[in-house]
């Protein structure tokens, strides 16, 4: 596997890893002078991913003041989406900001907190801290990996269950039917479960849904009008575009319009909704220090290494950075859900700036949008 899906996979296939991970498939790039103000590079990436088969992609870039929109089939530069795992960064910033307020520490154990939740086939909530969930160092089996729920929720079998409502606790016990990946503290691996899992530590801390603590802490002093955290509301703000899966592994076969669900599939892990200049002003406001003291900022940004591979890849707590191929660094976070797919990316600055969505989830490459926009790469012609 190549560096460039790799990080792609981890970033944005998040909640539908399990069914696309082998059909998004990163094409070559060939190197190209800055794109300037212009945005060129960026645009001929959007133009490409539709051109690959994804019905429409939209970019948004902020430089400074600067501000750019993009756009390339059936997307509309104010559409709202799906976000996918980009929920993980506004949890996590959830947390660090009670722990600043001395009401947790993110060292505390697991069970702490939710006793007796993290327990089965070897789990063990008290050898786990809070930190190791946010930086998915815990171990713990991601229950999006299990066969019967991916047949049932990402498979043929989601247009039957598509309105169906998963509890925390129920997406939890899915995971402890299973053995852990590893021994706490040990090694790294992606787990949605984890993320489950600090929504339901900021419930049991503030006595309110995660969801509540995200708008009244991060969504309404920013201002974030496109932004919503859904619940199990099925359906899609306006303005939106459809959205679209194959429902399968393969990429050929019937393409189904999956845009309303209930996303309690994903709960703290995966459910936002928000649009491009959303998803930028929060991650530019984080990366300001705006929304963490310095002290938890810190720790946010201190990162483990994902793999000996990538060298230049770290995950924070509910934050990645990686290091492009011109060597500029960004961070961020990707998300994929059902017939979206999503980036938000930033220097570590805050100043500049890029959302996307491709509103397909079995195809289309995120990261040439963002090399495009960071490095000025273009596609390479086929």
């Amino acid at each position: 596997m190549s560096a460039a899906r790799t990080v792609r996979t981890l970033l944005a296939a998040g909640l539908v890893a399990g069914i696309t991970a082998t059909a998004l498939a990163a094409p070559a790039v060939a190197a190209a002078p800055p794109a300037g103000p212009t945005h060129a590079a960026t645009q001929q990436a959007l133009d490409a991913a539709v051109a690959a088969g994804v019905p429409g992609a939209v970019a948004q870039a902020r430089d400074g003041k600067a501000r750019w929109v993009g756009t390339a089939g059936e997307r509309k530069g104010v559409d709202r989406f799906r976000v996918g795992s980009i929920t993980k960064t506004f949890t996590a910033t959830v947390l660090l900001q009670l722990q600043a307020e001395g009401r947790l520490d993110l060292d505390d154990p697991v069970e702490k907190w939710l006793p007796g939740v993290v327990r089965g086939h070897g789990h063990d909530g008290r050898k786990i801290t809070v930190r190791q969930l946010l930086n998915h160092t815990s171990g713990i089996y991601s229950y999006t990996e299990d066969p019967a729920f991916q047949e049932k929720v990402f498979g043929p079998g989601f247009l039957q269950h598509r309105y169906d409502t998963w509890t925390p606790k129920q997406l939890v016990a899915v995971a402890m039917a299973h053995e852990p990946d590893f021994a706490p503290g040990t090694a790294w691996n992606y787990s949605n479960t984890n993320f489950v899992l600090a929504g339901m530590v900021v419930e049991r801390v503030t006595g309110r849904p995660y969801g509540t603590a995200v708008e009244n802490r991060i969504i309404k002093p920013l201002k974030l009008r496109a932004t919503s955290v859904p619940g199990t509301d099925s359906r899609m703000p306006r303005p939106n575009s459809p959205a679209y899966s194959k429902l399968s592994r393969e990429t050929g076969g019937p393409t189904y319009e999956v845009g309303a669900l209930n996303p309690s599939i994903a709960g703290a892990a995966g459910e936002m909704v928000s649009d491009a200049n959303d998803l930028q002003t929060f991650y530019r406001a984080l990366l300001k220090g705006r929304l963490l003291p310095a002290a938890e900022m810190k720790e946010m940004t201190d990162t483990v290494q994902i793999s000996p591979e990538l060298p230049g890849v770290g995950y924070g707590l509910g934050l990645m950075r990686q290091k492009l191929s011109c060597g500029k660094e960004v961070w961020g976070h990707g998300g994929g859900i059902h017939g979206s797919h999503s980036e938000a990316q930033a220097t570590r600055d805050g100043e500049h700036s890029l959302a996307a969505n491709f509103n397909a989830d079995w195809t289309g490459d995120t990261q040439q949008v963002i090399e495009a926009e960071f490095c000025g790469t273009v596609p390479a012609k086929r």
